[in-house]
Formats: C-alpha cells, structure tokens, sequence
C-alpha cells in the first residue's frame, strides 16, 4: 500500500508511533503499512516517527521518500551509530503525540496489536507486551531459556514483576516519561522508571512474528550478560528516589 502525500495538520497527532532503526531497510514499507492499517481505522490520528540509528543499508534514503509520500511519517537521523536506547529517547522526545507507542522495526511486534494497547490505556498509565506465551510456541529453547533467565534475575534484583523486559512493544501517556533521567541500555527498563515516577503499569499477552527481512541484532550475550550493570543501576536508583507529597500551600 502507498499513500499519497497528505497535507499537514496544525493541530499535534493524538498518538505518536516511535520506531528506532538499524539497517531494517527491506522492513519500512511493511511496518509503516501495518500500522496504518492498525490506526487507520480508528479514526485517530496519529505520526509515525522513525528514527534511523546510523543505518548502512540506504534506510535513509527510503526514509526521505516515505515521508513525501505520507506527512504522517517522520523521519530522524542520528549523526552516528548511538544505539537503541539513544534512538528511542531521541525518537519518544520529538514526538508530538500525548500517547506513545514504542515497537521495533523488525515486524517481529505485530501492529495489529495497537488497538488492544490503546484499549488497555484506558485503565493504566503505562500498557507492556508480553511475548512470554507467543515465544513458547515458536521460538528456540536457547532463547526462550535465555529470555527467562534474564527476566528472572532482572525481576529479582529490581524489585519488578514485569514478565518480558526485553519486550520494547508498549503504549503509554506522555507525562509517564517527563521527569524520566535515560540512559544507555534505559530502554530495557523503562516500565521501572515509570513506576518510580508513580504512574501505573499493566501488560498484556501479544502475538510474535517471524522476522520479515534482515538479521536479528540480540543474541543471548545481550539478554544475560550486557544489561547487568543497567540492572545494578536502576536497583540503586530505586533505593534513592525521591518521594514526598504537598499536603497544604499557601499562596
């Protein structure tokens, strides 16, 4: 499906759909299709903001000509290879929307899930996909045991109950971000730093799908290993948050 370019409204998008990229050239098309096929008819409206992370395989180029032909596409380039968490930040940061969604661009997060998301806010603060049960249907027991094991140590140290971390398919409200402090690897841990900023979060069960085109860029190094000093972190912050509440002002 292509659109035709569309003219640009003055008023913000009420949701705003952010991808990072890596060298997912062949998955553009496809994902920016499924979404407008998901959004479209709701009667919502709604942007699309892909942010491409030092691609080497001409997403950019495609980029530039996606968003001529549909304004509902934006289009970011970061200067240099920062990774997933800087793409996303840059990505949730210039969004317009009073409602985020965050998926990858691989197409292994289903689109047609969106509606159930925004569904799903009406009750929360923050909405989190679930894999668990899809994964056990189709994927390898090297990453489903491995996807476990780091679920299992990351809720353990943390103090988390969330049952798939890795899982970067969520819709939340703009304001459960404002006060957030990102860092490398924050993408990871996001439904925790929303908590700690007091709003709520729910998940609930998604598909998962086969990769559609390129290669997988996680592997078990990055489920078990990579993000333990993240973890550290985010357990000492959580230790360290600040609460208090106003119980009276004057003036």
């Amino acid at each position: 499906m292509r659109v035709t370019a569309a003219t640009t409204s003055a008023a913000p998008p009420e949701i705003s759909v952010v991808i990072p990229c890596h060298n997912e050239r062949d998955n553009l098309h496809p994902l920016a299709d499924a979404i407008r096929s998901a959004l479209d008819p709701l009667k919502r409206s709604f942007e699309i903001v892909l942010v491409d992370d030092g691609s080497a395989d001409g997403s950019w180029e495609l980029l530039q000509k996606m968003c001529v032909e549909d304004r509902r596409v934006c289009g970011l380039r970061l200067g240099f290879q920062s990774g997933q968490s800087a793409a996303m930040w840059a990505g949730l940061r210039s969004a317009r929307g009073n409602i985020l969604i965050t998926l990858d661009a691989d197409l292994q997060n289903p689109p047609r899930e969106i509606p159930r998301f925004l569904e799903a806010l009406a009750g929360a603060d923050c909405v989190c996909g679930s894999r668990v049960a899809a994964r056990a249907e189709g994927d390898s027991w090297v990453r489903i045991a491995s996807s476990r094991i780091a679920n299992g140590v990351r809720n353990k140290l943390s103090g988390e109950t969330i049952s798939d971390a890795g899982c970067c398919f969520r819709a939340f409200k703009k304001e459960c971000i404002a006060e957030v402090k990102f860092f490398k690897g924050g993408h990871r841990f996001l439904p925790t730093l929303i908590k700690m900023e007091g709003f709520s979060v729910v998940e609930i069960p998604i598909g998962h799908n086969p990769r559609h085109a390129g290669s997988a860029h996680y592997g078990v190094w990055n489920r078990l290993f990579k993000s333990f000093g993240d973890l550290l972190a985010v357990r000492w912050m959580k230790t360290r948050v600040i609460r208090y509440r106003i119980a009276e002002k004057l003036n």
